[in-house]
């Protein structure tokens, strides 16, 4: 008899989530901080693995003052795609809008996230204007890698702090709160995949 393939959890960091915690039939690996780091190891894991789905969690700054806690993030788009003339801000240029969606689609409720290689302490009026609700450094490439290999991929994301000039103290002070949230959510999540 085979053994089911497993669910993956990716996040960036070990100060972010424990993977001493993840139940049976889970996997925890870490992928380090930002798109590149994130795109390789989700590459990786599901050639390696071979997942039936992966899960991203992590911490994100908010941009919509009245979000707070854990959120499940219903989109991604990647705020730092800037290459305009050639294609509008977040969308990356001279690919096929199938291939490369701007727009990445996890099929659940939840917020707008939007992913890029920086950490944000400043307001963004493209933010606001695209409604993005939540920013990380690492969503985007890994349901952009989910997407190509057609394998479903859901996000929880803790909020530490603002997107502000204090986002790196709140951040530090709060990249540890998320996880019990996180694994007491998580069979919840996983009952719709048994």
């Amino acid at each position: 008899m085979t053994a089911p393939r497993p669910i993956l959890i990716l996040t960036a960091l070990e100060s972010e989530l424990q993977a001493t915690d993840a139940p049976d039939g889970v996997e925890l690996l870490y992928c380090g901080v930002g798109k590149v780091n994130a795109a390789l190891h989700a590459t990786r894991a599901i050639l390696e693995r071979q997942p039936r789905l992966v899960i991203n969690f992590g911490t994100a700054g908010k941009i919509d003052p009245l979000h707070d806690g854990l959120l499940e993030v219903a989109a991604v788009i990647q705020r730092d795609m800037a290459a305009m003339p050639l294609a509008p801000r977040g969308v990356t240029p001279l690919m096929n809008p199938e291939q490369q969606p701007p727009r990445l689609e996890s099929g659940h409720p939840g917020v707008l996230c939007g992913t890029g290689d920086s950490f944000v302490t400043a307001a963004d009026d493209w933010l606001v204007a695209q409604g993005v609700d939540l920013v990380d450094m690492e969503l985007f490439a890994i349901a952009r890698v989910c997407h190509h290999f057609g394998l479903p991929w859901r996000a929880f994301k803790f909020v530490t702090d603002g997107a502000d000039d204090d986002a790196a103290d709140d951040w530090q002070a709060r990249v540890h709160l998320g996880a019990e949230l996180f694994w007491r959510h998580l069979p919840h999540v996983l009952k719709q995949y048994a």
